[in-house]
């Protein structure tokens, strides 16, 4: 890896956090301490494969599972019980019923959302694929087979539409959330297709779309035409919700029903349209953006060539510009859905990832901003774990 000269390095003691970056050629690790001054980083790891998401299970601190593909082998997934020491692939990945592959010609083309199970679920995984479908693994990740009605349903095939929708890098399954105090209760995010909730451990979803826009034009009261780019539940607050859609950015109250759409209180000139949202573990009126041109024709990339995250303290009522650090101009980047995290410190840490093989840090919450990793393959996913000492 190619540091930038200002990147922090040095001695690191026992590591507090591990940056888990997934790309289009393989997947690093990079190791910080608690100042997060200090990085390790450990990689590459499946050099050459499309890793989609890489996470680190919180219920142990060492198990990775990582979603997979390479141009000639297809579609898989890779656990390692030693933080990356090694890794194993799965014995049965994530595949659509065969009777169905026949008839409708769907097969995964990709696995793309990895989710850990419920703490009371220690060997349970749920995974998101392209196109659309949900799967579940019992056995730490070795094994899947197809979960829930969402799959083979007739009404929910119809919403998800063709193959051929126009996503980028396929039509699929996202944000799988589970309400950490119930296992029983789910959401999911489909691209196109909508956000679906369970209460019933995924025996039935129903959607949750009143108040969300969609492209002008389309029936907004019509699954298919909803396409939410991340979903998060905020785990301080489990019955809020956030979302960025491709038709701005939202955030929903249980028991309530209706999103509201706080997007509308961004500056005009930067608009409220992007892919990533993540949201602070402690405190769930704090969430964090990271706005891209949403004009007529999509250019995907930082307004104006001026990258910057958005941060509210308010749950959306107003938005702070945090871009100090970041490019003044002529950084035209663009951060996928998966791409943005935070970690559990205080001050909270955020991190991000580009398309041009930036990865970016904040160690005070988004005030401040210094790139850790240049150089790297375009990337596809962040995420933060805390390693098993």
């Amino acid at each position: 890896m190619n540091s930038p000269d200002n990147a922090p390095t040095g001695d690191l003691a026992a590591p507090a956090i591990v940056v888990l970056v997934a790309t289009r050629k393989g997947a690093w690790l990079f190791h910080g301490d608690a100042s997060r001054q200090h990085w390790r980083v450990n990689g590459p790891h499946l050099l050459g494969h499309i890793v989609s998401h890489l996470v680190l299970d919180p219920r142990d601190g060492r198990t990775l599972l990582a979603a997979a593909k390479t141009g000639h082998l297809g579609p898989t997934l890779y656990r390692s019980t030693d933080l990356g020491a090694s890794w194993v692939e799965a014995k049965q990945p994530p595949a659509f019923a065969p009777a169905k592959v026949r008839e409708e010609g769907r097969a995964v083309d990709h696995s793309f959302w990895l989710t850990p199970g419920h703490a009371d679920e220690p060997a349970c995984w749920l995974a998101g694929t392209s196109p659309q479908g949900l799967f579940r693994s019992t056995d730490g990740g070795l094994h899947w087979s197809p979960f829930s009605c969402i799959n083979d349903d007739p009404q929910y095939r119809r919403w998800m539409g063709s193959v051929q929708d126009g996503t980028p890098d396929g039509p699929k399954l996202h944000s799988i959330n589970i309400d950490p105090r119930d296992p029983q209760h789910l959401y999911i995010g489909m691209s196109g297709g909508g956000v679906h909730e369970s209460r019933d451990g995924g025996r039935s979803f129903t959607p949750i779309l009143k108040g969300l826009e969609v492209v002008e034009g389309f029936d907004m009261s019509d699954p298919t035409f909803h396409d939410p780019h991340c979903v998060r539940i905020c785990p301080s607050a489990p019955d809020r919700l956030y979302q960025q859609n491709h038709c701005g950015v939202y955030r929903l109250d249980q028991p309530g029903d209706t999103w509201v759409r706080i997007g509308r209180n961004m500056p005009e000139e930067v608009g409220d349209i992007g892919f990533p949202i993540v949201v602070h573990p402690r405190d769930a009126d704090r969430a964090w953006i990271f706005p891209m041109d949403g004009s007529d024709v999509w250019p995907r990339t930082s307004p104006g060539g001026r990258p910057a995250v958005y941060g509210t303290r308010d749950a959306g009522a107003s938005w702070q510009r945090l871009d100090r650090g970041l490019p003044p101009e002529q950084a035209w980047w663009t951060v996928k859905r998966q791409a943005m995290s935070a970690d559990a410190c205080d001050p909270l840490g955020l991190y991000f990832g580009t398309t041009s093989g930036e990865l970016w840090l904040s160690a005070d919450e988004g005030a401040s901003w210094q790139c850790i990793a240049r150089h790297l393959p375009e990337i596809f996913a962040v995420e933060v774990g805390v390693p098993a000492v």
